[in-house]
């Protein structure tokens, strides 16, 4: 029902100097207050950040349509007035991929080398969680997906206050990370759409809610670590 293909790009895995390169100079263009604001360059640190954020978006969003799609089947079997539900949640995934997908080729950011790992987990939580029924399958998407919106709250925070710091300092944000933050923020708004979707059936209801919630929180929480800097 729901192909995977060509949503996940190879892209080399040198990272580029060209990273979120940002201009020195000064535009000679002038503005009512007058001439227009120097673009901060990024530190290295900040460079390593939007690298790292890329990559670990980008696995987590693979990882989630992986879920899904492993979910469906044998979901939608069993209860299959969940089949719009399900293909509504698996398609906003996959456009969150192919936004990572692309800001990943765009900007020349090693994936993750575990991307053949997570793939496995990703699609055997997908599925068991299934098998064991509704409520345990729900419980999935609530514990991922909080894990996911704190995840992008964090990030989104961080950006928000290099951009803060930038503007207080004088210089120009420019509308590249504005656009970032922009993306993630409505991105975080979606996976915590799924969240909602996933209380409002019945995921508190799953047994054993708390240790099965806790153990994919947990797993969550390792793979955005190793993510980040593998």
């Amino acid at each position: 029902m729901y192909s995977t293909r060509c949503l996940f790009l190879r892209v080399p895995p040198r990272l580029s100097t060209r990273l979120f390169r940002r201009t020195r100079l000064l535009s000679t263009a002038s503005s009512p207050d007058g001439p227009s604001k120097q673009l901060k360059p990024l530190s290295d640190e900040q460079r390593q950040f939007l690298s790292s954020a890329l990559r670990v978006n980008q696995a987590g969003e693979l990882a989630a349509t992986l879920i899904y799609k492993a979910q469906t089947p044998p979901l939608v079997r069993r209860h299959p007035h969940l089949r719009p539900l399900m293909k509504h949640m698996y398609d906003q995934e996959a456009a969150h991929l192919i936004t990572f997908n692309d800001l990943v080729h765009k900007h020349r950011v090693r994936p993750t080398a575990l991307t053949p790992l997570w793939s496995v987990l990703a699609t055997g939580l997908g599925w068991s969680t299934a098998v064991m029924g509704r409520e345990a399958a729900m419980a999935c998407t609530e514990a991922v997906e909080t894990e996911i919106g704190d995840h992008y709250n964090g990030q989104i925070r961080t950006l928000l206050d290099i951009i803060s710091q930038w503007e207080k300092d004088g210089y120009d944000a420019g509308s590249e990370l504005s656009e970032l933050v922009a993306t993630m923020t409505r991105i975080r708004d979606e996976e915590l759409e799924h969240l909602d979707h996933a209380v409002e059936h019945d995921a508190k209801k799953a047994e054993p809610y708390w240790l099965l919630t806790g153990v994919i929180r947990a797993g969550c929480r390792g793979a955005i670590w190793v993510s980040e800097r593998v």
